[in-house]
């Protein structure tokens, strides 16, 4: 969908995909193949997230007929634990602040003693892979049908799956493309992105610059994008579009792609205590 109040910025609504409404629909779907694909259904599986890829998990379990053990950090959304446990998984709130490698390794061998599966999105490279083939791919084509070619995407920075995916992926298709990696600023909590130094493996190999964005900020973007635009978008998309209105000022008026994740719902309390000042 093209930002039209923006000029030739254009940005990918994945709230379209239907379990978690978010892109890591994508992500779990392309992780959980192998073990479909191995004839591995049932069991346990035990996985670390922060909201999107646990729902979409908790989703795909019932449909495939697995149980879903979620880990997950203090500052988990109250909506999504709720969404959690209407689909029947079990939550695991852990008295962290993020999902960093000693969490997302803790899990894995916690999976290893339990005999469950661990997808480990932070590790699998079925993660950029997927986002390569899949999402980046939709992007190509989409691109192509306009005649258009994106010259900077912006996108957020979590396991660092689909920056890194889509960015090889335009990169293949469209040659010279600007990476820009968002991050939450220090001491700052925005549920789905995280910082480059906390172990996120793959993004470095793209990301060309990094913008760091705060939480009242994140939250400043989704209100813009919503009154300016209509669309209620989630909070690491407004530090995406944020980001965006950073680095406009330096690359001038060229053809920006934006990665929007997902949409606002899940975010609504904590939204709520910055809507009433704006």
């Amino acid at each position: 969908m093209r930002l039209e109040h923006f000029g030739d910025v254009w940005a990918k609504l994945e709230f379209f995909n239907p379990l978690s409404r978010s892109i890591k629909d994508r992500t779990v779907f392309f992780l959980l193949r192998r073990f479909l694909n191995d004839g591995l259904y049932g069991g346990l599986v035990e996985e670390a997230s922060s909201g999107n890829v646990a729902v979409a998990l908790a989703a795909l379990a019932n449909i495939y007929g697995f149980r879903y053990r979620a880990y997950t950090t203090k500052h988990l959304p109250r909506t999504t634990e709720v969404l959690l446990r209407v689909l029947g998984a079990e939550v695991v709130k852990v008295d962290r602040d993020s999902i960093d490698e000693g969490f997302w390794r803790w899990v894995r061998d916690n999976a290893t003693r339990d005999g469950a599966i661990n997808l480990n999105q932070f590790e699998n490279t079925d993660n950029p892979e997927g986002h390569y083939y899949f999402t980046g791919g939709e992007i190509v084509d989409q691109f192509m049908s306009i005649g258009r070619r994106p010259r900077v995407l912006i996108a957020g920075i979590g396991t660092g799956g689909h920056v890194t995916g889509i960015a090889r992926r335009l990169r293949d298709a469209f040659g010279d493309v600007y990476v820009v990696g968002v991050e939450p600023a220090i001491n700052n909590v925005i549920p789905g992105i995280k910082r480059l130094e906390s172990g996120t493996r793959w993004a470095r190999e793209v990301v060309d610059e990094v913008i760091d964005v705060s939480l009242e900020e994140a939250v400043d973007g989704v209100i813009r994008v919503a009154r300016s635009e209509g669309l209620l978008i989630g909070l690491s998309s407004g530090a995406v579009f944020q980001a965006f209105l950073k680095v406009r000022e330096r690359l001038g008026d060229v053809t920006y792609l934006l990665i929007f994740p997902d949409d606002i719902y899940k975010y609504i309390d904590i939204i709520d205590r910055f809507v009433n000042s704006t």
